[in-house]
């Protein structure tokens, strides 16, 4: 779809916005190097941003022979946004300022068979009626919700398309979601947020191509590409977990066999675990997350059953991901999310020996695998910019508008 004049206006001015956040306090000149835009852009991005109040000037730095030059860095007080991370097993929601400093947290766990919509968004509203009440912001400050949920979406119409962990099918999330939440809303997925989580925080940051591996009940991979996010032509790119690993393999929740998912995700872990020993104490049938957690405990341990689980873990997702890096050739592959987090170094190094067995030389020489080093929920972070970037494009729409029916007011040169 071919990008209209607002659409890249909206880009830059979130282009903008982003390098301030990271680099705060910064000048004009130091944000056009940045992004690449011109002077003359990047003062008139500026002075939107200073209109709305999410930036602020803050002094002024000597030049080298010149007039010094203005600083503006993120006005954090300037509004509040909410990410919101469905997971299969939970809800996690965190509310943040303007400068993606966590303000409140709230978690509502999710049992086996709470899969239907309506309870889900009953979970969501609960968690982000809390996140708003414990920071005690206004209605009016809270410039939009982030929402994320596993599966293919729908931007533009906020529908969860297919969740195949769920079997959703065209589930209208973000309307049922507006029943019970008066804050504007936008959808996503996992594999986004936490690529732009890594982009923006993480490890990505300054990289031109990354891979960020989700690990979870779930799994996918998040690609950016030249320095930005990639959806692919129906925002349905990164849906790694459901390629064919091992052919007539397990049977996954999409209908396949033999997908990524069933060997390394959380429940093809626990099916790991008790193909190796059906009666291990580490094994909490229909708890994921008390499995993988007392599998991580035991590692550190040295347990030798699992030990032998990790390993046969990292084996497989060490072939998955070896797949990733010689077809994309990235900088950096990130494991991210909760299995990712809870399994830690002991699992980093087995994959990173792992990949080192079947990834070409060439393009491994070229990749770093780390963990996420973002010290807060990945997803929700990601999907708080969601919010972010949607907030800036309906100012951009409502800006325009305002400019059709009345002459532009003038504004002086910023300092240079």
């Amino acid at each position: 779809m071919k990008r209209t004049s607002r659409d890249i206006r909206t880009a830059n001015r979130y282009e903008v916005l982003r390098q301030i956040i990271a680099e705060s306090p910064t000048s004009r000149q130091e944000l056009a190097a940045a992004t690449g835009l011109s002077l003359a852009t990047v003062a008139t991005l500026v002075g939107e941003l200073l209109d709305l109040r999410m930036i602020t000037e803050v002094g002024f730095e000597d030049s080298a022979g010149g007039r010094p030059r203005g600083l503006v860095a993120v006005d954090a007080s300037g509004g509040a946004l909410i990410g919101v991370d469905i997971a299969e097993t939970y809800v996690h929601v965190e509310l943040f300022d303007l400068a993606l400093n966590v303000l409140a947290r709230a978690e509502e766990d999710m049992r086996p068979g709470e899969s239907r919509p309506e309870q889900v968004v009953g979970h969501v509203a609960a968690a982000v009626g809390s996140v708003v009440a414990q920071a005690g912001v206004e209605a009016a400050r809270v410039l939009g919700v982030g929402v994320s949920v596993p599966g293919q979406v729908d931007r533009d119409t906020g529908v969860a398309q297919y969740a195949p962990n769920w079997d959703w099918h065209e589930v209208p999330l973000l309307g049922l979601l507006a029943e019970h939440i008066a804050h504007p809303l936008y959808l996503d997925n996992p594999l986004r947020a936490c690529t732009v989580a890594e982009l923006w925080c993480g490890a990505a940051r300054g990289r031109g191509d990354a891979v960020v591996v989700n690990l979870g009940t779930g799994v996918g991979a998040g690609l950016a590409l030249g320095g930005g996010l990639h959806r692919g032509v129906s925002n349905s790119a990164g849906e790694w977990g459901h390629t064919t690993l091992v052919l007539d393999g397990r049977l996954c929740h999409c209908g396949n066999h033999g997908c990524v998912e069933t060997y390394v995700g959380a429940p093809g872990i626990m099916r790991n675990l008790r193909e190796l020993d059906p009666r291990s104490a580490l094994l909490h049938p229909g708890d994921q997350t008390a499995t993988i957690d007392a599998l991580a405990r035991a590692v550190a341990q040295d347990d030798p059953v699992a030990l032998k689980v990790l390993r046969d873990t990292a084996r497989y997702l060490g072939a998955g991901i070896s797949d990733l890096i010689n077809l994309l050739n990235p900088e950096v592959v990130v494991l991210s999310s909760w299995v990712a987090s809870r399994l830690g170094e002991p699992l980093l190094g087995e994959v990173r020996r792992a990949v080192a067995r079947h990834a070409l030389g060439r393009p491994l020489a070229a990749t770093e695998i780390v963990l996420s080093p973002i010290p807060t929920d990945p997803v929700s972070l990601g999907a708080a910019t969601f919010a972010l970037e949607g907030a800036l494009q309906s100012v951009g729409q409502r800006t325009s508008t305002k400019r059709t029916t009345a002459p532009a007011r003038s504004r002086t040169a910023p300092p240079s």
